[in-house]
């Protein structure tokens, strides 16, 4: 053993171009044998060149320090802690929770224990079972894509001989493109009427506030609540321009980057008509029947009793009828929005 890793010191790595889509590089053993593997770096420039050479020297340095494992060693929780390190490393926070959110699952359904028993069969079969367990077509895309990216970084880094074909479910029979659907300006009125009975008079002024604001925006019910004029790692209210703007931090967007986004006009004019004096804290602060400010989840579950009490069915399909909830309000802004522009 003692022999080996003194020989392992002579190991060498270089990147090679072999005309395909990705850089190689090729480990030159004490033993004369070589090996190669795929760097996950598209060819290109000096740039990339230069992101080829550091993880070819990474791989270097696993060498001779005996921390490499040939593909059918490397167990599962090997695996996604050196994803979450170095494939996410950089990616927004939601990312990262939604990868992991995957890798739970499949180690709750196949148990995996080494990355090689993650096999096209039974990703076919872990499939399946999302879909046994009730989860929606979109939702089980999401779960896949985050697989089908983790996995194909496991080839590209030596970690997987055979990547796993993964197949991208189609909508399967009967499957609704929405869970809810848009609502007539009539139905709103009614969950706004409903709205004291649901909560209480006390906090009645805050959720009419939420209600029409997420009417008016098109807002996810997570991103209202995260609106304000000056709370750190927000999305930020920006009105020192010619119009109201939304100014959301690269650790909230999609893009990780910092971006600047335009408001609908109503929903400038419910920005522009707080008083300068008030513009301060959270946009939105709706109340529970005791007082306090409510949290994202429960923030969802009385917007979904509003809906139920002012009875607007958005899907009557299925056992129980799906009543009006947040997200709904959000399809209806962009129902109203795709008869105003392209």
């Amino acid at each position: 053993g003692d022999e080996r890793s003194k020989n392992m010191q002579d190991v060498t790595v270089r990147v090679v171009d072999r005309k395909r889509r990705f850089f190689y590089m090729r480990a030159e053993l004490p033993d004369g044998s070589r090996q190669e593997r795929s760097t996950g770096v598209e060819t290109g420039g000096r740039k990339q060149r230069k992101e080829a050479d550091r993880v070819a020297a990474v791989w270097e340095a696993e060498l001779r320090e005996g921390r490499f494992k040939s593909p059918s060693k490397v167990s599962w929780s090997e695996f996604t802690e050196r994803y979450d390190r170095e494939g996410l490393s950089g990616l927004a926070p939601r990312t990262r929770e939604k990868a992991w959110g995957a890798f739970t699952l499949v180690a709750d359904i196949l148990k995996p224990t080494l990355l090689s028993d993650v096999t096209t069969e039974r990703m076919s079969y872990f499939t399946t079972a999302l879909r046994e367990r009730g989860r929606a077509e979109d939702t089980i895309a999401g779960i896949l894509g985050h697989l089908k990216a983790s996995l194909r970084w496991a080839g590209a880094m030596g970690m997987l001989n055979n990547v796993p074909r993964i197949s991208m479910p189609k909508r399967a029979k009967g499957a609704k493109v929405m869970k809810g659907r848009p609502l007539a300006g009539e139905e709103f009125d009614r969950m706004l009427a409903v709205v004291p009975l649901v909560v209480g008079e006390p906090a009645a002024e805050s959720w009419d506030h939420l209600l029409n604001g997420l009417w008016w925006s098109g807002l996810r019910l997570g991103e209202s609540l995260s609106l304000s004029w000056d709370v750190p790692d927000t999305i930020r209210i920006d009105v020192t321009g010619r119009y109201v703007m939304l100014r959301i931090g690269a650790e909230n967007e999609k893009g990780n980057r910092d971006r600047l986004y335009p408001v609908a006009p109503e929903f400038a004019d419910m920005i522009l008509n707080v008083p300068a004096t008030d513009r301060t804290g959270h946009f939105f602060r709706p109340l529970g029947q005791r007082g306090g400010v409510l949290k994202c989840d429960s923030v969802g579950k009385v917007a979904s009793k509003i809906g139920k009490r002012a009875n607007i069915v958005v899907d009557p399909d299925g056992g129980q009828p799906k009543f009006a909830s947040a997200h709904d309000l959000r399809r209806s802004f962009g129902l109203r929005w795709s008869e105003r522009v392209m």
